[in-house]
């Protein structure tokens, strides 16, 4: 499944949302192509999508889930990607 939380994470002179699968990364390659999403835009194990693309992710087939569940189901499908240590 396809998950986004809120646009809440600012960066950038904007605010972003992270867009992940619970289920492969092939999905979510495949999904961050089909609605335009930038290659670019990937970080380890989620995409940043800025605020002015949400309402068309969310319409695209995304499910609005808050940041917390997120991280969630990403670790619970052992597809989280932690930054390395300094």
């Amino acid at each position: 499944m396809i998950l986004i939380d809120p646009p809440l994470v600012a960066a950038y002179g904007r605010l972003w949302s992270h867009l992940v699968s619970d289920e492969s990364y092939d999905e979510l390659h495949a999904f961050a192509a089909a609605v335009g999403i930038p290659a670019r835009g990937f970080d380890r194990d989620h995409y940043d999508v800025p605020s002015e693309r949400y309402d068309d992710v969310v319409a695209a087939g995304a499910v609005a889930v808050s940041s917390r569940e997120l991280v969630a189901r990403l670790r619970a499908a052992g597809l989280r990607r932690r930054k390395r240590s300094s």
